[in-house]
């Protein structure tokens, strides 16, 4: 399984981005899918996660209302959209595969990774 995120740039406080993530090698409904980031000098960290149908969802509050996790089964596709942006979001962000396709909650379970796509949020 790889997966390939993309989408990041550099944005201004309040615009909004979306970051794709493309799955290949493995069929995405069988993988709960979730977006980490992690800033300079910082851990990596959970942002958000969805189950394998879409319908279940889960946010860090840091994130919540202003972040919106969504999948494309058919297209083998998730997407991050980032709303109302801070500085604070700057990180690399990157997308996760968990072969639980119920464990979009259970962070220790992915372990699929791509490579990061960067964000940088300025003031």
């Amino acid at each position: 399984v790889q997966l390939q995120a993309s989408g990041g740039g550099v944005v201004r406080t309040g615009t909004s981005l979306t970051l794709s993530c493309k799955l290949s090698g493995g069929t995405l409904s069988s993988f709960a899918m979730g977006w980490f980031r992690q800033a300079p000098g910082r851990e990596r960290e959970f942002v958000a996660g969805i189950g394998w149908s879409g319908t279940m969802t889960a946010y860090a509050d840091s994130v919540k209302g202003r972040f919106t996790i969504s999948r494309d089964n058919a297209k083998n596709m998730v997407y991050l959209r980032m709303d109302s942006l801070r500085p604070g979001d700057t990180a690399d962000y990157f997308c996760a595969a968990n072969p639980h396709p119920y464990g979009h909650r259970n962070i220790n379970g992915f372990n699929y990774w791509g490579q990061g796509a960067l964000v940088t949020v300025s003031s």
